[in-house]
């Protein structure tokens, strides 16, 4: 039989003044590594083979190696061989550059280690995130007596909301009962530019994708009012049970935001749950100058934000909040007798496991919060105003560029696309002549290194696009991003068409 030792000694505890060296010489090379990013390609644009060969195809290892030389080893891997976010010339994905408090935020929970799922396991953390969602619900004008939590992003926000609208508006208890209770069809509608979170929701919680009604768009990329209440009204007269709306403030092709005062009239007429998908564009709301649709978003019963886009927050870090807090609670809120509830004091204390799907929680409000009140409301007014501002520009400059064409501008995401002499608009085989162009023009963007935009398809065109969440893009990249385009695109151009006038 195996004694128990006088004192452990755990293979994974490290003596203070370890830790410290090693903390004080990891804070070095990310120092170093953000000051650096301007020379750094936006991405090393390497093949899956290449990246995956760095690791090897070891097992697992046996025993253990210096912590130091990990840490060093492991900062080299991710530096070298990432798309870097952060560097001024990303102006891709709807991903923010991170900001510098954020990152030591991320430390400091790490630190700590708080369970958020309940009040007992992570008093000051629970606090510091109920406040973190009313100053996020301030901010967009939304109701600051609204219930809601930090979440991973936005497809995990919109999927709370989905789950709290079936809650509220289905006729019977599918809570209890579950789907194959309906005597009627569900039914959702949202825009074809809804993000594809939709799918995977409708699809996991039974409804089915089939259930989702797509609303025609109008002439601005947005959802069709209009066409939105024939829409509901057909089905409701072929017995099925319209329920909930989605409309999208701020797409993730071209930053359009839905007629969101219309449409949350026409829910309060046909008594629908009206849930926003402001992951990205919602936070405009916070500007003196916010685009009219946006102020609508407080008539919507349920809001999806995320903090790690246009407020710069290292990922992970969603939002959802819901008008009604009990409506979260109503929808998520299970009690069994192992869990202790009571806390001393008068007031009840917020258990965060009743408001969505996790017990056990991270810490992600701290990292937001934190940059909050570091900058303050016009901090971020300043940086969201120069993010759009950039965005204008480049469509400025398209505009004004005889090879260019620029199509759409919404919020900090401008869309164009290279348009070379000899080549018609409009004309079928000049269409797809472009579209192949473009697709090849992108391609040699995103391997040049020194910008990395993404593309979008508008009615059928194939174009660049450029979204700036990016407090390190300047006027600098601005321009460099059209002279690159018109550069490649020449290149291109003629050895596409070798022969043309």
């Amino acid at each position: 039989m195996k004694t128990v030792p006088a004192t452990r000694e755990a293979p994974l505890e490290m003596a203070p003044e370890t830790f410290r060296q090693l903390a004080h010489a990891l804070v070095d090379r990310v120092a170093d590594f953000l000051a650096g990013l301007p020379e750094r390609p936006v991405t090393p644009h390497e093949p899956v083979g290449q990246v995956r060969a760095l690791l090897g195809d070891h097992s697992l290892p046996e025993e253990g190696s210096d912590a130091g030389a990990l840490l060093e080893e492991a900062s080299r891997l991710l530096f070298d061989h990432s798309l870097l976010n952060g560097h001024p010339g990303f102006l891709g994905y709807i991903t923010s550059s991170a900001a510098p408090i954020g990152i030591l935020a991320e430390l400091l929970a790490a630190a700590v280690n708080p369970n958020l799922g309940g009040w007992m396991l992570s008093p000051m953390a629970s606090e510091i995130e109920r406040q973190t969602v009313r100053w996020l619900a301030e901010m967009v004008g939304y109701p600051v007596t609204c219930g809601g939590l930090l979440t991973s992003g936005g497809n995990m926000a919109n999927f709370i909301a989905m789950l709290a609208a079936r809650r509220a508006k289905l006729p019977w208890d599918a809570q209890r009962r579950g789907m194959t209770a309906a005597t009627q069809r569900p039914r959702l509608y949202a825009s074809q530019e809804t993000h594809t979170w939709l799918q995977k929701a409708a699809d996991q919680y039974g409804f089915g994708t089939e259930a989702v009604r797509y609303v025609p768009l109008d002439e601005h990329y947005r959802m069709d009012a209009g066409e939105l209440e024939r829409c509901i009204s057909e089905d409701a007269a072929a017995g099925d049970q319209p329920f909930l709306v989605i409309a999208t403030a701020g797409s993730t092709s071209t930053g359009a935001i839905d007629p969101l005062l219309e449409i949350a009239r026409l829910c309060r007429k046909h008594d629908l749950w009206l849930h926003v998908d402001g992951a990205y564009g919602a936070f405009a709301a916070a500007l003196p100058d916010a685009p009219a649709e946006l102020a609508a978003l407080a008539e919507a019963d349920s809001l999806a934000l995320d903090p790690h886009k246009w407020l710069y927050a290292p990922l992970e870090a969603g939002s959802v909040l819901v008008r009604d807090g009990e409506a979260l609670r109503d929808a998520f809120s299970y009690t069994p007798p192992y869990y202790k509830l009571e806390v001393p004091g008068e007031e009840a204390p917020i258990h965060y496991f009743e408001y969505g799907p996790q017990n056990s929680r991270g810490f992600r409000a701290l990292k937001v919060w934190l940059g909050l009140r570091q900058v303050g409301r016009r901090g971020y007014e300043r940086m969201i105003t120069d993010d759009i501002e950039l965005a204008r520009e480049i469509y400025r400059l398209a505009e004004a560029h005889s090879e260019l064409e620029a199509l759409t501008h919404n919020l900090s995401i401008t869309t164009f696309r290279y348009l070379p002499k000899g080549v018609t608009p409009g004309v079928e085989e000049d269409e797809a002549y472009l579209n192949d162009l473009n697709r090849g023009l992108l391609e040699r963007l995103q391997g040049g290194g020194a910008f990395y935009p993404t593309h979008a398809i508008l009615d059928g065109r194939y174009a660049l696009r450029s979204c700036i969440v990016n407090f390190r893009t300047g006027p600098t990249e601005v321009e460099g991003l059209i002279e690159t385009v018109v550069h490649l695109g020449r290149e291109l151009d003629a050895a596409m068409r070798p022969g043309r006038a």
